[in-house]
């Protein structure tokens, strides 16, 4: 019974799925298409669910509800998230993750809006500080999406970097965030380091049956493009915006993809804490 507790209901699912056998040549092709976009799609959910919910209040929350949409997109996400563990849809260990992009989220965004680095520009009551608390919910989605893909495609690592030196990376990006507004921005440092620590690094995910791979830092810069489209969607509903789009929206600097790379490497390495990273079974 706890074996099956530990498992969401999507467990059974790609179980089924991946024991099907579609036979050779564009049937085969065209059945691996399609399983790795549904389990994209499924390690997706809960940011999917939240940047869907962000585009839908902007284009129709009536403008006089008793409720602030901002609060009602923290009620929201609350909600989606105890119906993702209530129906098994999601694990606690996934929840836990969570939880800790929750809190790692909103301490850099109460600093960073202090700082001016951007704005929330609705009330709301549910809020600490200048911060509503959804916010913490669009960090978490990442890492949810990070848990939840190294499950769903059983993520192995070959010339994985020692441990304790993604974390020292981790830490340092993090102090980098907050330290760059008073000190020299040490970020293409940053970006030398992760390329050093994982340079040689391959993931190795399993989408039908057999694993193939790819080098891990293409893997997060592939993350890091799909977040920066998600971010232009959000700044679009007018969930937050940069002093660049104070007097009407445009799209989100490319640059920002370089502090959506960093923040997603810390996001990983948090991941790997409640995951440890594993290797081939030929290995």
């Amino acid at each position: 019974m706890e074996q099956k507790l530990s498992h969401s209901r999507f467990h059974a699912v790609r179980q089924r799925l991946e024991s099907y056998d579609p036979g050779t040549g564009w049937r085969l092709w065209l059945y691996e298409f399609l399983l790795f976009g549904f389990k994209q799609a499924w390690a997706c959910l809960f940011g999917a669910l939240l940047l869907a919910l962000l585009l839908a209040t902007h284009l129709f929350y009536p403008a006089d509800a008793p409720l602030h949409r901002h609060d009602f997109l923290t009620i929201a996400a609350v909600s989606i998230q105890g119906a993702l563990l209530a129906f098994r849809l999601e694990t606690w260990r996934e929840a836990s993750v969570i939880l800790i992009f929750h809190i790692v989220g909103t301490v850099m965004e109460l600093f960073k809006t202090s700082a001016g680095s951007w704005t929330y520009p609705e009330a709301s009551l549910l809020h600490i500080g200048s911060v509503p608390l959804f916010s913490g919910f669009m960090y978490a989605s990442v890492g949810s999406y990070i848990a939840r893909v190294w499950r769903i495609f059983d993520f192995r690592y070959s010339r994985y970097p020692p441990r304790w030196a993604t974390w020292v990376l981790a830490a340092a990006i993090y102090v980098n965030f907050f330290a760059h507004h008073y000190v020299w921005d040490f970020r293409y440092l940053l970006f030398l380091a992760a390329a050093a620590l994982f340079w040689n690094t391959r993931v190795h995910f399993r989408n039908w049956r057999v694993h193939r791979w790819m080098p891990l830092l293409l893997g997060f810069f592939l993350v890091a493009l799909f977040i920066w489209f998600a971010e232009n969607i959000a700044t679009f509903a007018n969930a937050w915006n940069y002093p660049s789009q104070a007097h009407g929206w445009e799209p989100v600097p490319p640059e920002k993809l370089g502090a959506w790379f960093l923040l997603m490497l810390i996001s990983f390495v948090l991941v790997s804490l409640v995951q440890p990273p594993r290797v081939p079974d030929d290995q």
